[in-house]
């Protein structure tokens, strides 16, 4: 068993929703910096968005307003909720955890789910 464990993934059609869930195998990961992650067939990894140890959230331009990450402490899981989805947002997503607490290094990584956006 790895240490993130991601779900939440499936088919939905354009403008639909989902929430994704990373549970984490201890606290330690998830006080940490966190992030999720897509690839898309053919392409390069990219960082989706991201919650620092203090709470800070980043998102990359494509998603911004659209999706939010959050984290559940007495969970231990880590979340993308996702609205107005668009075709383009299609990809396998991961969630990443750091390995310190003073770095957001992506040490650790969650074996993926798979979200598919249909027009």
């Amino acid at each position: 068993q790895g240490q993130l464990e991601e779900s939440g993934g499936g088919s939905v059609q354009a403008g639909g929703s989902l929430r994704l869930s990373c549970a984490a195998s201890a606290p330690t990961y998830i006080r940490n910096c966190m992030a999720w992650f897509r690839q898309a067939p053919g392409k390069e990894r990219e960082a989706v968005a991201r919650m620092s140890r203090y709470g800070v959230t980043s998102y990359a331009d494509s998603v911004k307003g659209r999706f939010t990450i959050s984290k559940d402490y007495a969970k231990n899981s880590l979340y993308l909720q996702m609205n107005s989805l668009k075709p383009e947002d299609s990809s396998i997503y991961y969630c990443a955890a750091a390995s310190t607490a003073y770095a957001c290094d992506d040490a650790y990584w969650g074996q993926g789910t798979q979200v598919t956006v249909s027009s």
